[in-house]
Parts: structure tokens; sequence; C-alpha cells
């Protein structure tokens, strides 16, 4: 039995994500995830300014007058999510947790895809994947998907990257779309990261806190790892400290970006300080741009 209060927060973050996808996503997820192909679709009369390679010969010899092939997109599209549900998922310092910023940015995705008829998945993962809904359109399904996203509370603390990528390796035949979000605090997931990338037409989507990449000025600090329970005590006052943490984090982004360049693979960053509506934008319309 879903809680009411979720049932009250999954309809007005569907209320307000569809506003978002009618108003700035909409027509550009369309021209960016094509479908598989064109199918044919029917022969009509040739009228002025049609492409003279659609003339159908054959058609047109039998009805003396000539005749063009219509052809319709194959959409058949298949969009996985991968949510990151590990402990350093529910890290925030800016009034909104990196898990929620990572639920909304699923919800939007999963609205976009069912908008344009695409099947979406959803695969929820921390060092294992702990939960998969196979790919189906409609709003029912992916209502089902976001109360998912929402309300799933990892069973295990720390993080495998390498585990939902292998594993939809493994149970997605077909090409697919698919959204990697997380905030890619793992290491040794190379590989399977390339195998997917081969396979699918993969979009890792960092996230991030503004603590994570600039330690505050507030002396002495006892820090927890999230996923280890290790505790760190930090002198924040130290200029030099704060200098090589924030060193530190952009070598580490700076190192996952030039991967991610050489496997030819598009990517988002998205801050739970900043709107998350931009970055995915200017993502689609760069892409729109390329095709």
């Amino acid at each position: 039995m879903i809680p009411k209060e979720l049932i009250k927060k999954v309809r007005k973050l569907e209320i307000v994500t569809r506003r978002r996808v009618n108003e700035q996503l909409a027509g550009v997820y369309h021209s960016v995830f094509k479908g598989r192909g064109m199918d044919f679709d029917e022969v009509r009369p040739y009228t002025p300014g049609d492409d003279p390679r659609t003339i159908d010969w054959n058609v047109s010899a039998r009805m003396n007058g000539l005749y063009v092939k219509r052809y319709k997109e194959e959409r058949e599209l298949t969009v996985l999510l991968l949510v990151d549900a590990s402990a350093s998922l529910g890290f925030g310092t800016s009034g909104q947790r990196k898990r929620s910023t990572a639920a909304e940015l699923g919800a939007i995705l999963a609205i976009s895809a069912i908008t344009n008829n695409d099947r979406v998945g959803l695969v929820i993962f921390t060092d294992e994947v702990e939960l998969f809904v196979p790919p189906k359109r409609g709003r029912k399904h992916v209502l089902r998907v976001i109360v998912e996203i929402l309300n799933y509370q990892g069973r295990k603390a720390k993080t495998s990257l390498k585990q939902p990528l292998e594993f939809v390796s493994r149970v997605a035949r077909r090409r697919s779309v698919v959204f990697l979000i997380s905030d890619f605090l793992d290491q040794g997931f190379d590989h399977a990261l390339s195998v997917a990338a081969r396979r699918h037409d993969l979009i890792p989507i960092v996230l991030a806190d503004p603590a994570e990449t600039d330690l505050p000025k507030a002396g002495l600090l006892t820090f927890q790892d999230p996923e280890t329970g290790e505790l760190h005590v930090v002198d924040t006052a130290s200029r030099q400290v704060r200098q090589h943490f924030q060193q530190r984090w952009r070598q580490e982004t700076e190192q996952r970006e030039r991967m991610f360049r050489r496997l030819n693979m598009d990517f988002v960053r998205v801050r739970t300080n900043e709107s998350y509506i931009e970055p995915l934008a200017a993502f689609f319309k760069m892409r729109a741009r390329r095709h």
C-alpha cells in the first residue's frame, strides 16, 4: 500500500515535471533520440516539392502517373534509468539532497520518454542491482517508476557502478538510451562503462553538492563517510587543507570527464544548489544541433 503522502508527492512531481517537459524538453527530446529507422507507410500521388528519390517507379508505371512512397519513423525506443541509491546520495547542504535531485531527474526523463511513446525501464543500484523494473510504455507504468525512485531505500551503503553497467549489458539486447544518474564516487568501472557505451547510447548524469567541491571555513569539523562509516577530523580553517581538497576534487572530475570523452560519451553535470533543467536542456539542444 502506497502512503497517501507519497501519492500526493508523486502527483505534484508529475504535474510540475510534465509542464517542464512540454515547455522545454519535448521537442528536442524527440529530435535527439531517434527511433531504429523508417517504416514504409503508404504510396500517394506525387506533388510538387516531393523528393524525386521517393518516387515509386513500379507503381507509377502501373497507374500511369507519378507516385511517391511515404515513410514513418519507427520509434520503438527503450530508455533505461540507472539510479544510484547508495548512502552518499543522502548528502546535501543546499536544501536538497542528491537523492532528491536524482529522483526529479528520473521523473523528468521518464515523462519525456512516454510523451514520445517510448518504453521506460528502471534499475536501482548500490554495490549491487537491488531493483529492476522492465521497460514498458504508458502513464501508469511511469508513475510506478517515479514512485520507486522517490520511495526506494537502498539496502546497501556502498556504490559499484560496475554492477548496473554489466547488468544492462546482459539484459538489454537492443540498443537503448541509458541514463546513468550517480555522484560517481567509485573506482574500477572503466571497462564496464566502455562495454556498455559501445552497445548503448549511454549518458552519465553526474550529481554534486557544493560542499563536495569547496570546504567551508569553519574550524575543526568531523566528517563521516556515509558508505564506510569512517570518521575524519578536518581543520577547515587551514587554507592549505581547503586548497588541497578542492584540487583533489578537480583532478578526479577532470580524470572522469577525460574518460567520458575518450569513449565519445556526452555527459551532464548537475549541482544540487542549481536547477537541473538548464544543464539537461543544454544537453538536448547540443545533441539536436549535432544531429
